[in-house]
């Protein structure tokens, strides 16, 4: 009986033994790392690293805005805040007419001590800075929401929230975008009104001085040489 129990025994740990094996060598081959690109995106969380263009200033967007986008941007808010004259605050502060003014100008409403901190009022910049990253306007913030990444998307969603005021704000004019190749091209226009400059100042050659010049060279003599106007010509020395 003994010998049975030692046997069961002796089976068992080697059964772990084995187990404990297999779980080591699946190790090697699987990791658990984080993928560098999540296969789900979730809504309203930022991802890290976009499209890898630079960004422009946000003037630069709000020039083709569109209000109507922007609502459906919002939609992405609408949890906590309301946007309509006259609306109760939810988790986040009534946002009509919020455009213009200070930080925290909404009576009744418990905005954190950082948000209230932050000065300024709230003009494009300042609430483009806020929809990117909120916890990095504000460090802070009671705001949960991750921001919005997508500068379109921010400047639809302002756009949508300046009409839902008695004063929209003026849009801001859109900044000049420069492009790598300009200082080139400024060059090689140059290069080229130089050259056409030059062109213009060269003496013009008649029909009848190349005439004279294929004459001279068949004689050895050389091309005749074009001097400017009420100059006289030192000829060319014979061969």
């Amino acid at each position: 009986m003994q010998d049975n129990n030692n046997t069961v025994a002796g089976w068992v740990l080697f059964a772990g033994i084995v187990a404990l094996g297999s779980s080591l060598v699946a190790g090697t081959y699987f990791h658990g790392e984080r993928p560098e690109k999540m296969g789900y995106p979730i809504e309203g969380v930022v991802e890290e690293g976009g499209s890898g263009e630079a960004e422009q200033p946000i003037e630069f967007y709000l020039a083709s805005a569109d209000a109507a986008k922007g609502a459906d941007v919002f939609k992405k808010c609408q949890a906590c805040h309301n946007a309509e004259k006259g609306g109760a605050n939810a988790l986040g502060p009534n946002l009509y007419g919020a455009f213009g003014k200070p930080h925290g100008h909404v009576p009744g409403f418990a905005y954190s001590d950082a948000l209230k901190g932050v000065p300024g009022v709230w003009d494009w910049k300042s609430m483009s800075e806020w929809l990117a990253n909120p916890k990095k306007y504000a460090p802070g913030t009671k705001m949960t929401f991750a921001g919005l990444s997508n500068p379109e998307d921010r400047a639809n969603v302002m756009a949508y929230l300046n009409s839902k005021s008695d004063a929209p704000m003026p849009l801001p004019a859109a900044p000049v975008a420069s492009t790598p190749g300009a200082a080139g091209d400024k060059a090689a226009s140059e290069a080229d009104d130089a050259g056409a400059q030059k062109a213009e100042n060269e003496p013009v050659l008649t029909e009848q001085d190349a005439q004279k010049g294929g004459i001279a060279n068949i004689r050895g003599e050389g091309a005749p040489k074009v001097t400017a106007p009420g100059t006289t010509a030192t000829p060319a020395p014979k061969q």
